[in-house]
């Protein structure tokens, strides 16, 4: 069986340094590992109208800034294939199938669709699209038979229900759709980082972000203004690393060299850590090496970024021949669908011919 890659996001927004080490930075590391014979992410534009129906420019506007923040953090269109959600029909008709499979009871206990749900506030002013937002998700994946899917642990829940429609359609079908498997970050620190405020989640809505594409200056006023240990007011003072942000973030994104080039007070964060445990180690030298971390990191991807920004017809480009090549693939598990579910009447010759005798006899 081929091993084949599906993952996206939704272009409500640039993506944030949340994103890059919760999933796009293994994207990219799969991409170029050779392990896989084929890559497809997606910008999921049609998932984003599910809750900004009455405001697509917004999506509109922002499906170039998610693919530059694809092609700046290095997804290579000759590698993996990009494209746009609502340009392959075929998901759209392969979701109208899979619900008959799923109850609204089961749909309601999803904990992804129910945090979603109290976090924007809808209560009984559900949209049918947004609720119906895990079915989608699954004909997105099967359309493209993806064995491996990256993506943050908040999708976990999304990734096991379409396990459970794939292998309710097999039972009833037969055997037609790839059980997919959720490939999780590695690093614990990234399934999902904090906002620089400390609110648990990074949120575009919440305004607590660090993007990937902003400026090396703006970086530098949003780590030196995250939320720290609020009991650590003097430098004396023993610190609390456990849930404090500035750690969350040296966690996910520092590497034992950085020391060397940046901080050579230390080998490794755990002395940093130590340290900053028993007291003597202020909030700011610390926020100042997270800084020079995440300009480490950013750099390249700025660089890139500035790059594509003088060739957007280009991305565009890339988005269309990506839309094209993404479509060929979800027609044929259209089709293998449409076989299965036995209503392929125009391409079925025996049901033809069997009728045609029926009706000479």
């Amino acid at each position: 069986m081929s091993k084949i890659i599906l993952t996206g996001d939704r272009p409500t927004g640039k993506l944030h340094v949340g994103h890059y080490v919760g999933s796009l930075k293994r994207r990219v590391e799969l991409q170029n590992s050779g392990e896989f014979d084929e890559i497809y992410i997606m910008i999921a534009d049609a998932q984003a109208l599910t809750d900004n129906a009455d405001n697509p420019e917004k999506v509109r506007q922002n499906i170039v800034e998610v693919a530059l923040d694809y092609l700046s953090a290095g997804l290579d269109p000759n590698l993996s294939c990009l494209f746009i959600q609502s340009q392959i029909p075929e998901l759209t008709e392969l979701t109208f199938y899979y619900a008959n499979l799923v109850t609204v009871a089961r749909l309601q206990r999803n904990p992804t669709v129910k945090s979603e749900i109290q976090m924007r506030d809808f209560q009984a002013s559900i949209p049918v699209g947004f609720f119906t937002y895990p079915i989608s998700q699954a004909a997105d994946i099967t359309a493209f038979k993806a064995t491996t899917v990256p993506v943050g642990e908040d999708q976990a829940p999304m990734l096991e229900q379409t396990r459970e429609i794939v292998h309710k359609f097999n039972s009833v079908y037969g055997e037609t759709l790839v059980e997919p498997n959720i490939l999780l970050p590695e690093n614990s620190a990234c399934l999902r980082l904090p906002g620089i405020d400390g609110k648990a989640k990074m949120s575009k809505s919440l305004g607590n972000c660090i993007y990937l594409s902003d400026p090396e200056e703006e970086v530098r006023k949003k780590i030196m203004s995250m939320f720290t240990d609020p009991n650590h007011l003097k430098v004396s003072d023993p610190g609390q690393v456990e849930g404090n942000p500035v750690f969350i973030y040296l966690d996910a994104f520092c590497k034992d060299e950085y020391f060397a080039e940046f901080l050579q007070d230390y080998s490794c964060l755990q002395e940093m850590k130590d340290h900053y445990s028993r007291g003597g180690l202020g909030d700011v030298k610390v926020k100042k090496f997270l800084n020079a971390v995440i300009q480490s990191e950013l750099s390249p991807i700025r660089e890139r970024r500035h790059h594509w920004e003088k060739r957007i017809p280009e991305v565009y480009e890339i988005l269309r021949n990506g839309s094209i090549t993404a479509e060929k693939k979800a027609a044929q598990t259209l089709q293998d669908v449409k076989q299965a579910m036995k209503i392929d009447y125009f391409s079925d010759r025996a049901l033809i011919e069997e009728q045609a005798e029926r009706y000479r006899q």
